[in-house]
């Protein structure tokens, strides 16, 4: 068992996780960053020091390519780099790790958590069945083993929809259709937040290119759609939805739903940070300032994790927030500080300009976060479908953690990182009250599954108690 002690301990090697580490050290910080995956990218640039082709780095893009020189950078930082590595548990102090070869604890003056988005639950019927797949999920398969699957069906709304859709055209790849489930009234909403989105043009720029390319290739585009589920007995084998004109129905193998995407909080969450529903953008995230701090003093949040941003915001506040850590650990001065931190603050809120704009665009609607057919399964891990909510309301549940003793939601694996929000916006469906009232999980540590153990200290080369 080992860790040592640093200045800092960032969880996840994203762009906001990368950044933060390489300001930290430029001033002066000793950094150890944790990640789970292999190499550095987080899911943005996921596998971005592994790209071997010119062909997958075309299909991918400049964005994509963009985190290459930030890798660079990060891999020149001399911050302690634990790849394949789990956090478990995080506290003022530091934290505790395994991995395949080793476990241990890091001490810690500082922790900042850039643990990222997750994809938003589509929780319509069938959407269990194998065959149905997000489109992160898809868009992590074509960068990291160059696949792609042929005659896919694509479902729901937002950006990253239309780009891997794009990116699959690029490759080659046909699209069996592409079934758009953004509510017509978004765009009205999002009109007025348009003006402040042309601050930013080259964002419209890019989704234009894409939308044009998808136009050209004659893919199927159904929009206006008002119901999705996906049928089959062992897999998924159609895909039926609902229009002004109709019901409709195809034939397919292979379905990538999408419905935008959520801070991932279940590890500020486990810290009892304060947290706050999001309505802008239908999500819980951590309250922060600035810079990143939240309600604990010892804890900063940066990147996707503390609000939908995208790539170059999420970089922007992993620097921005390690300067916030720098000056309050006292490593720079007032002056120095004021001037770094206000430029950058200024570039992210520029590139924040046509968050809003998005946000409203592209919100999914309600029955697609908060499901009103009682066959849906609700909770994957214990198979916990809608109507056995619905029961537990009207027995009188309050809340998400009460809920765990009438149903087992929430008590699987993922500790309800895939069911919790859709949790939390069917209690308030049901008892109508609002999400922040209604609450969240409580999540404790361990943050991910670990073994007694591993807890203990043992690995598999020590293979007794240290």
């Amino acid at each position: 068992m080992n860790g040592g002690s640093v200045d800092l301990a960032v969880i996840g090697v994203g762009p906001a996780g990368m950044s933060a580490a390489i300001t930290a050290r430029k001033h002066g910080l000793s950094v150890a960053i944790f990640d789970e995956q292999n190499s550095p990218g987080g899911q943005i640039y996921r596998n971005i020091t592994g790209l071997g082709s010119d062909r997958l780095a075309s299909i991918l893009g400049e964005d994509y390519l963009a985190g290459r020189p930030l890798a660079d950078a990060f891999a020149d930082s001399g911050a302690i780099y634990r790849a394949g590595t789990t956090v478990w548990r995080i506290g003022e102090g530091g934290v505790s790790w395994i991995s395949a070869a080793d476990s241990g604890e890091t001490a810690a003056l500082h922790v900042l958590v850039a643990t990222g988005a997750m994809e938003r639950p589509f929780p319509v019927k069938g959407w269990t069945l194998p065959g149905v797949m997000t489109a992160g999920a898809a868009q992590i398969l074509l960068k990291t083993d160059q696949t792609v699957v042929d005659d896919a069906v694509f479902v729901g709304c937002g950006p990253l929809l239309y780009l891997l859709a794009y990116q699959y055209l690029q490759a080659g790849v046909r699209i069996r259709a592409l079934i758009d489930t953004t509510d017509k009234s978004s765009h009205i909403a999002a009109l007025p937040s348009l003006p402040a989105a042309l601050l930013k043009p080259s964002y419209l720029r890019k989704g234009m290119k894409m939308l044009s390319a998808i136009r050209r290739s004659e893919t199927p585009i159904h929009r206006g759609v008002t119901e999705v589920d996906f049928s089959g007995t062992d897999r998924l084998q159609a895909v039926r939805w609902r229009d002004r004109v109709g019901e409709h129905s195809i034939e397919c193998d292979h379905a990538f739903v999408h419905h935008g995407v959520i801070p991932n909080v279940n590890v500020t969450m486990a810290t009892r940070c304060t947290h706050r529903w999001d309505e802008a953008q239908t999500c819980w995230r951590p309250e922060t300032d600035a810079f990143g701090r939240t309600s604990l003093d010892w804890l900063t949040v940066a990147g996707d994790g503390g609000g939908i941003g995208g790539a170059k915001s999420a970089a922007l506040s992993g620097e921005i927030a390690a300067l916030g850590i720098a000056y309050d650990l006292g490593r720079i001065d007032r002056s120095a500080f004021d001037r770094a931190s206000g430029r950058l603050l200024s570039k992210r809120r520029r590139d924040l300009a046509v968050r809003p704009f998005l946000d409203r665009l592209y919100r999914p609607a309600p029955r697609f976060r908060a499901p009103v057919d009682d066959e849906v399964v609700v909770c994957r891990c214990e198979e916990v479908r809608r109507e056995q909510l619905a029961k537990a309301v009207q027995e009188g549940c309050p809340g998400p953690n009460q809920l765990k003793s009438f149903t087992r939601a929430g008590m699987g694996p993922c500790q309800g990182r895939m069911c919790g929000h859709t949790v939390v916006e069917t209690i308030a469906q049901l008892s109508g009250r609002s999400p922040q009232d209604v609450g969240y999980y409580r999540i404790r540590m361990p943050i991910k599954p670990v073994t007694v153990g591993e807890i203990a200290g043992l690995t598999a080369s020590q293979g007794e108690p240290s």
